[in-house]
């Protein structure tokens, strides 16, 4: 088994995931919709968990999907439904942030449209990025080497823990 350094524990990602959920409502409150896109399984069980708490604080219309990667190419992007994301807030969603390469190919199929706005939001955030990418909503900031990676382990529809490898 691999050496694994819990970062963040269940009880502590639930908190981390409502205060993102509270962050995107105050930067968002005067919306009259948003459209949270979580990118594969993990980022979307965040994205779903963000939008029930959402749901329960924040007056606006909340309209969540799936963006599916395929890694071997990476130009091949399926979304879970077709959105007009015409003058729409898109909150893009995922687990972590390694690289910052998964994130921006996710935004791309949404900048063929004309958006308000688009936002991201990760539950890590690794700041050894290799593309240009800056996190609009963070649950967990974390400085590594360029060696370690961030993991998420998901037990059914809860995340259990993130970890440093």
């Amino acid at each position: 088994m691999e050496n694994r350094n819990v970062i963040l524990t269940r009880e502590v990602i639930e908190k981390k995931i409502e205060r993102i959920a509270y962050e995107i409502y105050e930067h968002n409150y005067d919306e009259p919709s948003i459209i949270l896109a979580g990118i594969w399984d993990r980022g979307s069980l965040i994205t779903r968990k963000i939008a029930e708490h959402l749901r329960r604080i924040a007056p606006f219309k909340i309209e969540v999907m799936e963006i599916k990667l395929d890694k071997q190419a990476p130009g091949e992007i399926t979304l879970s439904e077709q959105i007009d994301f015409n003058g729409k807030v898109i909150v893009v969603i995922d687990d972590v942030a390694n690289s910052g390469r998964t994130m921006l190919y996710a935004i791309k199929p949404i900048l063929e449209y004309l958006p308000k706005k688009i936002l991201t939001a990760v539950l890590v955030d690794r700041r050894h990025k290799s593309f240009p990418l800056s996190v609009d909503f963070v649950g967990y900031s974390l400085a590594t080497t360029p060696q370690n990676m961030v993991m998420v382990d998901v037990e059914g529809e809860e995340i259990a823990s993130a970890y440093l490898v």
